[in-house]
């Protein structure tokens, strides 16, 4: 069988149990069951890439399909202990489609779909040999004189318009494909379909608006089944001695639920503790590149906001999320809502952020890009100012970020401290490579702008405080009498730096060194 009752969710599902991190989100169940059969049985679940969208999908199909005896997998689970565990557990015709698998063969848009709708004819003439003839319309054929009716369950649905092939005339085509399909037919009596953006990137007329959409905009309904939250993180750092909670918070952490609790990445959290080791899981597939162009092609509406993110300052912005009109992601508010619907960005109570260490890593390659004009050129020069700060060379420090401000690009006119953090936050990217650096980090009596925590033992570590209008000498002072050296006492060197720029527009730095046994 291909797509019919297939075992296909059943061992892959199983899979997942055995694995040794499984957190059970088989309450989903309950949810999804209460609207078979009902005015409300299309459902669309959009999630980024990693946040546990095929594991569900494979667990309902598990679940529903009548091909298979599935209570071994789900007598244990949360869902079992339900009144209505049994109700439809094993009772349905379940048409379950992975659509990101490609055939063998598969040069345009026809292989793929004929490949899907062949499988789909010889599925339902195995169990159904008495139809007359294998045609498309079987499934409608078979409810007319049978009565049976099925679940379908298709799961990255959207997967197809990555592919280079792709014409926009194969998109309209696929489209109408799944509105035959699904829309308007008796025998539906329930579709769920995942994806990664809402469909009204690709619809825009009517094709599929019998769905229902939750992404990560709007969900308020189904957002605890798709990524871990806070105390399923802890739990599973139970038994780990390897990776510790914080660490983890600190790498995969970021994302909100609508009440604002905390939801992890699920995969690279996975990873981690598999491997032993927080790293960077992030792949550049997909819509990766995508959002990339989007960045790109459009950089002058958003070269600011990234700016901004990367040095920690949160942007605050009203998103109304995707509608039928926002097709091309041209305008701010389009590309940051994408941004925030494929999961590079966090939104939250108005405001933006890149929502953890994982993610940070990725733009700041955005900022070494071409596109980024005059940016990229700042960033080139952030090794000459890291190793100038190390060898406490005052007029060098001073003079790089003398010359940013000379560049006159228009955000970064150092209006207040945000703006020279952004600049701060350029001149001394490249330090992220041997540094830790934390913007408004607790210590002391106080929160200092700038900690760098070296990620070797022979390398000082650094702590900056900005002064506008001010004075060097306050800044230092500051550091002395706040005691925000309190948490890098356990370095042999640390140097405290004080930059100031006045209403002159000129820089000057004070850099001094601290030693401890």
């Amino acid at each position: 069988m291909y797509y019919l009752n297939t075992n296909q969710p059943y061992i892959l599902f199983e899979n997942n149990l055995k694995s040794k991190i499984y957190v059970d989100k088989s309450m989903l169940i309950e949810k999804i069951s209460r609207y078979i059969r009902t005015n409300n049985q299309y459902i669309c679940i959009t999630r980024p890439r990693r946040f546990g969208k095929t594991v569900n999908a494979n667990m309902l199909g598990a679940y529903y399909t009548k091909g298979y005896d599935s209570h071994n997998l789900f007598d244990n689970l949360e869902i079992s202990k339900t009144d209505g565990y049994l109700k439809h557990m094993n009772q349905h015709n379940v048409i379950y489609i992975d659509f990101s698998r490609m055939p063998d063969i598969c040069m345009n848009y026809r292989d793929y779909i004929t490949n899907i709708i062949n499988g789909l004819k010889e599925d339902i003439f195995e169990i159904y040999p008495h139809l007359s003839e294998k045609t498309y319309s079987m499934i409608s054929q078979l409810f007319q004189d049978t009565g049976e009716s099925f679940i379908f369950i298709f799961d990255e649905w959207d997967s197809i318009f990555y592919e280079n092939f792709m014409t926009k005339e194969d998109k309209i085509y696929y489209l109408k494909f799944l509105k035959g399909l699904l829309k308007d037919q008796p025998y539906v009596e329930l579709t769920y379909m995942t994806g990664i953006l809402p469909i009204a990137k690709y619809s825009s007329g009517s094709e599929l608006n019998m769905f229902r959409e939750y992404n990560f905009m709007n969900d308020q309904i189904y957002e605890n089944y798709f990524g871990l939250n806070e105390n399923e993180v802890r739990k599973l750092c139970e038994d780990n001695e390897k990776i510790s909670y914080e660490e983890l918070k600190k790498w995969y952490d970021g994302y909100h639920m609508s009440n604002g609790s905390s939801l992890f990445n699920p995969r690279s959290v996975n990873c981690a503790i598999t491997d032993g080791v927080c790293l960077n899981y992030w792949t550049e597939t997909g819509p990766m590149n995508e959002i990339a162009d989007c960045i790109e092609h459009n950089i002058d509406a958003v070269r600011e906001d990234i700016v901004k993110l990367v040095a920690g300052i949160p942007v605050k912005i009203k998103l109304k999320g995707y509608s039928v009109s926002e097709l091309q992601l041209n305008t701010r508010n389009e590309i940051l809502s994408a941004m925030v619907v494929y999961g590079f960005l966090s939104y939250y109570d108005g405001c933006l952020q890149i929502p953890n260490y994982e993610l940070m890593e990725k733009y700041q390659e955005v900022l070494t890009r071409n596109s980024m004009g005059e940016v990229k050129q700042i960033v080139d020069r952030s090794r000459e100012m890291i190793h100038a700060t190390i060898r406490m060379d005052e007029e060098k420090v001073a003079s790089i970020l003398e010359e940013v401000h000379d560049k006159e690009i228009p955000f970064l006119n150092y209006n207040d401290e945000n703006s020279l953090s952004c600049v701060v936050t350029l001149c001394y990217l490249s330090a992220r490579d041997d540094y830790d650096i934390k913007r408004e980090e607790k210590s002391g009596k106080g929160y200092c702008d700038y900690m760098f925590y070296p990620k070797k033992s022979n390398m000082p570590a650094i702590i900056l405080e900005l002064k506008v209008n001010g004075t060097c000498d306050e800044a230092i002072t500051q550091i002395k009498e706040k005691n925000y050296v309190e948490k890098v006492k356990s370095y042999k060197e640390v140097l405290i730096v004080g930059i100031n720029y006045d209403k002159k527009k000129h820089h000057r730095c004070k850099i001094e060194k601290l030693c401890y046994n």
